[in-house]
């Protein structure tokens, strides 16, 4: 949410999608930034298209946690399969991951930084994931990622933007190709 307002100073911005639940604080301040400049919001939508791709957002509870109410998305763009987890913990991975389709993806968006609230190992085990994205600071006071969920990724390729820096995903032809743009 943080960066939120700098997105729709710097790109030209449509709509914005909210994750469910009510809305925080930043989220309000957001709302009257995008309202000035006419900007449509929604929440809690099951899917959107873009460019002949479908976007799947999964989680459809309302949680007592707000993290735990995060957008979590998934796409199979050409037969590579991505899941997005956003900040979504334990108790969300637990009621997707009933979800046949979400066997054996191709990337992962690793949930609430690598923090110890999400990617649970049977959650791993289920998904199975090739390659694992951690979006997360360098040397970032919480200590993320956390051990326990290193040790849970230990059989996938695990980047990482504090070590790693920006990551980028390329896909041509039904095969992905990783770039990494490391931090100096």
């Amino acid at each position: 949410m943080g960066e939120a307002s700098g997105l729709i100073k710097h790109f030209t911005v449509n709509q914005v999608v909210f994750n469910q639940g009510e809305y925080n604080s930043l989220e309000k301040e957001f709302i009257k930034e995008l309202e000035k400049k006419n900007i449509e919001y929604i929440q809690s939508i099951n899917q959107i298209i873009l460019s002949k791709n479908t976007f799947y957002f999964l989680n459809d509870k309302l949680y007592n946690d707000e993290n735990d109410n995060s957008i979590v998305l998934y796409t199979d763009f050409n037969g590579i399969k991505f899941l997005l987890m956003g900040d979504a913990g334990k108790s969300v991975e637990a009621n997707i991951s009933v979800n046949p389709t979400l066997q054996n993806i191709d990337f992962l968006k690793v949930g609430h930084h690598g923090s110890n609230t999400s990617t649970s190992k049977s959650f791993v085990e289920i998904v199975n994931p090739i390659h694992s994205i951690i979006s997360v600071g360098k040397n970032n006071r919480y200590g993320h990622p956390t051990a326990e969920v290193i040790e849970n990724l230990k059989n996938t390729n695990i980047y990482r933007t504090d070590r790693d820096g920006t990551i980028k995903i390329e896909i041509k032809k039904g095969k992905a190709k990783i770039k990494t743009y490391g931090n100096t």
